[in-house]
């Protein structure tokens, strides 16, 4: 498998979803074209997965809306948050290593939808 570069620039080219993908494990989450292109391109249906897991956890399925934003460090470790869109914090998870290509991504969760902010 060749590793494509992903890049802002990509992600702002998503501005809705012609079609919807089903999480293999959780099925009631579903995922946009935009958030497809990300799993794909960077190899990180593992960012996916992290997100619908988390909707077992009270904190986070008593929020409406999510804002998901996955923070990489210098040294490759990582910080996955999840807010309410207004800045408080609900989830946080810290990633011991990622090889994703962005020093930070934010999707949102939504009825049940996994987006890019551009697809909202």
């Amino acid at each position: 498998m060749t590793q494509k570069t992903l890049t802002k620039a990509d992600l702002a080219q998503f501005t809705g979803s012609e079609q919807w993908y089903r999480h293999g494990l959780v099925r009631k989450v579903l995922y946009t074209d935009g958030a497809q292109y990300v799993a794909e391109t960077a190899g990180a249906y593992w960012l996916l997965d992290e997100i619908a897991f988390a909707q077992a956890e009270p904190t986070v399925t008593a929020e409406e809306f999510q804002l998901w934003k996955l923070t990489v460090n210098p040294d490759r470790t990582a910080t996955l948050t999840c807010d309410d869109g207004n800045g408080s914090v609900v989830y946080t998870k810290r990633i011991e290593y990622t090889d994703f290509p962005l020093d930070e991504i934010t999707l949102y969760f939504t009825n049940n939808v996994i987006l890019l902010p551009s697809e909202n």
